[in-house]
């Protein structure tokens, strides 16, 4: 059969390549084995096809010929004169971008070695083509092979190979941000994994980077076009899919995409901008309901942007009463004085003002109030301008609206609406917490030309309601002032900018170049181990970041200075109420100061710092001692004596070769055993640069011995070994193994006695 390699490829040399080159790559290829789930049949297929590539180059008869064979294959215009040299031949064909591929004629038998070389040469599509057809093409045949068996083993090593192809390719999209085709990719590798029931640390490979691709797919989904209607839901299930796995935003739970709570908080007031104001609406209306104070918070952000955009009073009053349940534990009197102002509620909008503790705020409506007898100027240019500049950016279908309190109390929506409304009373407490149900008059109507004009109409207030007249006809005009600093956009540097603020609209799921940032493979050969694995630096390192605004402008905006709040959450008991209430109320007010930020806000030079690989625990000091609460070993206990372990490993392996820490961690007789392995390493000159992931599986007490635990854990370690100073790629590794600990507890400490790799 025919395949798409050359000689050279397969040594991953140039044409030009001298014999001490080909010499050089060939005994590189040769020690850089596989991932050790092939079987022993296609690391030898691997190895005829390097020898047979090295044996024809290595003789420069048989070069020679092959020169001219491979010219004749890969030159579409006619051949060079005879007298032209044969390098000046060879980089004539090297240099052509389209020339034909090169190919050989191979044994069918050699077809899983010939599919490892060009996954190896990161060729991941030419893999898919080649080998997905073949798998379906000989489904009952022998593959070449003498006996059933071989062949069972060369059908398993071509599905891992498409596997891996479709691992690596979905890495290699994921770095070029498309995140949908890189979840398509690895979709691809799981399933055709999960119908032949093989590899399941290959399926946990693929699984995890899916995981963490979700922010990534809901960024880049919901940033499409409002007509790709079907994708954009998919993106909504996506996130509905990570919030249920977190257990809501401010949620504790493990949604393994790397996102802390913090880094989930700045990922939800990012998505924001994508999303319309109904679709905000429903979904933190449907988290609110967990409970969660934050979900509320923006939930009334999304009822007054409705409400007021919409012409839909009876949203606003309904953002009011979530303003009620929240303003038992926090300070939101100057929404809950906004919110009365809209339903034209002139003494509830003075009472939440003369309770708010909010100075600037304050100060800026009491300076716009000099000339009257009570707020209500000052308040309407304050709610004007923060409908303007603090709400109406954050939804993508609100962006470009104007808000006009005239235009708002001139409809007759809304003046029917107020209207209807009960003379004001004393506000009777509600049950905090309790179940939102969505009205069914809250659906909006299709925005009327007139709800979404630029210029500000000359309008008659003939016929209001009087509540309404009263406030529109005192409303200050339009470009006296600006917000105070704490709420007001903060104008850009440029010269050219004008004082003008902007609403930009961030690229979905962009990338900043990662600390560590792993070989992408194209479309070369790599000289890497075929066990050096490698992590998307989205994936790892990688970072949401925001664009620059298209204009001169900048949307950037001071933070709203209202931390110090807090939000505590009902619970039992006084303790449990304070500890969650401070951790639910710094969650939350992170989130209000943020939402306070136009689409523009920036962090750190315009960067959303988001860590996708960030480790949800900070693993201990190597010289940590490991102190466990009396009786068995419980898993999270039992998770941190092996994180301790291995940090005590790469200290002792490492480069200072801190041998001394191994008494923290290890009893006899696996101490003496590992200090005499890292003694040699020191004397050798030679130390080890580890990477580790954990994973916890089982923990087993015996019954009469509860100062004895059996851990199986499995544990991902690479490890680069470097020799005289120089990194040794060949020895080099990344391993998945399945290890059982037995940990036995030594006074207040628990130490490892025994350890053994069982898979």
């Amino acid at each position: 059969m025919r395949i798409p390699l050359d000689y050279y490829r397969i040594l991953g040399v140039p044409i030009q390549a001298t014999d001490a080159q080909l010499s050089q790559a060939y005994h590189d290829r040769a020690l850089q084995l596989p991932r050790r789930e092939y079987s022993d049949a296609a690391i030898e297929a691997r190895k005829q096809l390097l020898d047979e590539a090295y044996s024809v180059l290595s003789d420069p008869e048989q070069r020679t010929e092959y020169d001219k064979a491979f010219l004749a294959k890969t030159q579409n215009s006619s051949p060079p004169a005879e007298n032209t040299p044969l390098n000046e031949q060879l980089e004539l064909g090297d240099r052509d971008p389209n020339s034909p591929t090169p190919w050989l004629d191979i044994e069918e038998g050699q077809f899983v070695g010939a599919l490892l070389l060009l996954q190896e040469l990161g060729e991941y599509e030419l893999v898919l083509k080649l080998g997905q057809p073949f798998l379906e093409t000989h489904q009952d045949s022998n593959l070449g092979q003498s006996d059933p068996e071989t062949a069972k083993l060369a059908r398993a090593d071509i599905i891992l190979t498409i596997a891996l192809a479709c691992l690596e390719l979905g890495r290699e999209q994921w770095q070029q941000g498309k995140s949908e085709n890189a979840a398509l990719s690895g979709q691809m590798g799981q399933d055709l994994l999960l119908r032949a029931g093989l590899f399941p640390n290959i399926r946990g490979e693929i699984q995890a980077d899916l995981y963490k691709l979700r922010p990534y797919r809901v960024l880049e989904l919901l940033a499409l076009n409002e007509t790709e209607s079907l994708q954009r839901r998919k993106g909504l299930q996506i996130l509905r899919d990570m919030l249920n796995d977190r257990g809501g935003i401010d949620g504790t739970g493990d949604d393994r995409s790397g996102l802390s709570i913090d880094d989930f908080l700045r990922f939800i007031q990012q998505l924001r901008n994508y999303l319309t104001v109904a679709e905000q609406q429903e979904l933190f209306e449907a988290e609110a309901r967990r409970p969660s104070a934050v979900a509320m918070y923006l939930a009334v952000y999304a009822s007054i942007a409705r409400g007021f955009a919409h012409r839909q009073p009876a949203s606003i009053n309904r953002g009011k009463d979530l303003l009620k349940r929240l303003s038992k534990r926090q300070d939101v009197y100057l929404e809950q004085a906004v919110c009365s102002l809209l339903l034209g509620q002139t003494e509830a909008a003075s009472r939440a003002l003369a309770s708010s503790q909010e100075y600037e705020p304050l100060a800026f409506i009491r300076e716009h109030s000099q000339d009257s007898p009570d707020l209500l100027p000052g308040l309407c240019l304050y709610g004007e301008r923060w409908l303007q500049s603090e709400v109406f950016p954050h939804f993508r279908d609100l962006a470009v609206l104007r808000a006009s309190l005239k235009d708002y109390f001139a409809d007759e929506n809304v003046q029917s609406y107020l209207e209807q409304l009960p003379a004001e009373t004393s506000e009777q407490p509600e049950e905090e917490w309790a179940i939102i149900e969505t009205p069914t008059e809250l659906a909006a109507p299709t925005p009327t030309a007139a709800n979404w004009r630029e210029a500000e109409p000359e309008t008659s207030l003939s016929g209001a309601n009087p509540a309404a007249t009263a406030i529109a006809e005192r409303v200050a005009p339009a470009n006296v002032a600006t917000l105070p600093q704490s709420r007001q956009a903060k104008t850009t540097d440029n010269p050219n900018s004008k004082g003008v603020s902007t609403a930009t609209r961030s690229r979905p799921g962009a990338l900043v170049s990662p600390r560590k940032t792993p070989p992408t493979a194209p479309r070369q050969a790599r000289t890497t181990t075929g066990r050096d694995r490698h992590t998307p630096s989205n994936g790892g390192n990688g970072t949401f970041v925001r664009t620059t605004p298209k204009s001169g402008t900048s949307g950037r905006r001071n933070s709203r200075s209202k931390l110090p709040r807090l939000l505590l959450l009902a619970g039992g008991g006084i303790l449990g109420l304070a500890i969650a209430g401070f951790i639910l109320a710094t969650l939350f007010n992170w989130v209000r100061g943020a939402v306070s930020n136009t689409p523009g806000a920036t962090l750190e030079d315009g960067q959303l710092q988001i860590q996708l690989a960030q480790p949800p625990l900070e693993i201990p000091a190597p010289d940590a001692p490991i102190v466990i609460p009396e009786g068995p070993l419980s898993e999270d206990s039992a998770r941190q004596v092996i994180l301790t372990w291995l940090s005590v490993k790469s200290e002792a392996l490492g480069q200072d070769h801190n041998l001394e820490a191994l008494n923290s961690i290890l009893a006899e007789p696996l101490l003496s055993s590992w200090r005499n392995r890292a003694q040699t390493l020191k004397e050798n000159n030679a130390y080890r640069e580890f990477e580790h992931r954990v994973q916890v599986e089982a923990v087993q007490i015996p019954e009469d011995d509860p100062n004895t635990a059996v851990i199986e854990a499995a544990v991902r370690e690479t490890a680069e070994v470097y020799r005289q100073g120089t990194l040794n790629q060949a020895a080099s590794y990344d391993d998945n193994l399945r290890v059982r600990y037995t940990a036995i507890r030594e006074g207040d400490r628990w130490k490892i006695q025994e350890m053994d790799v069982i898979d």
